[in-house]
């Protein structure tokens, strides 16, 4: 457990009861203050206080969750988004999917200041909606062409059938592959351009 700690983390315990301590303040903290932490830029790790298992993924999903419920609070995480990433746990793209998400929110943050220029520059919250329209597009263009990559394909057309894999490829696997790759693709940008 404490070998795997980096020296700027801190260490979370999350105790049978359920509670949360805060091993550098030797305190209780809650859900919302790891939270907070999260907002302030602070890394931590939490392990079960039994089993010495690290349990921050879960921690850090429940805080989401958390978040998500909060009464008048607005919700981050659109339904569509929601049901399209459950689809991808069944699916041989999922692991895909977290370096496109890290990287996805990774370039958000690191453009959220000038998102935020753009805001102050101009008048009503129809401008920041379309600063941040760009930015989806950018980043799901972004997705395709690493997409176009894997597959080899061109950009899909409306009403135009997916290309078949040329015959020296094979078939059944790779096909397969390439076809899912293909319809994430078009899943895709269909979800930019709503």
């Amino acid at each position: 457990m404490a070998d795997t700690v980096k020296a700027s983390q801190t260490v979370i315990k999350k105790y049978a009861n359920r509670r949360l301590y805060h091993t550098g303040t030797s305190t209780y903290v809650t859900l919302e203050d790891l939270a907070t932490m999260v907002q302030n830029g602070e890394d931590f790790v939490v392990y079960d206080a039994r089993t010495g298992d690290d349990i921050t993924r879960s921690v850090l999903t429940q805080i989401i969750f958390e978040q998500e419920n909060k009464a008048g609070a607005e919700n981050l995480l659109p339904v569509a988004f929601l049901r399209q990433l459950i689809r991808f746990y069944g699916d041989s793209m999922r692991t895909m999917v977290p370096s496109f998400l890290e990287f996805s929110m990774a370039n958000f943050a690191k453009d959220q200041d000038g998102l935020r220029e753009k805001f102050a520059h101009s008048f009503g919250p129809a401008a920041f909606q379309n600063a941040i329209e760009q930015q989806v597009r950018a980043n799901m263009n972004f997705f395709g062409d690493a997409m176009k990559m894997f597959t080899g394909f061109a950009p899909p057309n409306a009403g135009v059938p997916a290309p078949t894999a040329p015959a020296s490829y094979g078939g059944g696997e790779l096909d397969d592959l390439k076809r899912q790759m293909l319809e994430m693709q078009q899943r895709l940008e269909a979800l930019a351009k709503k």
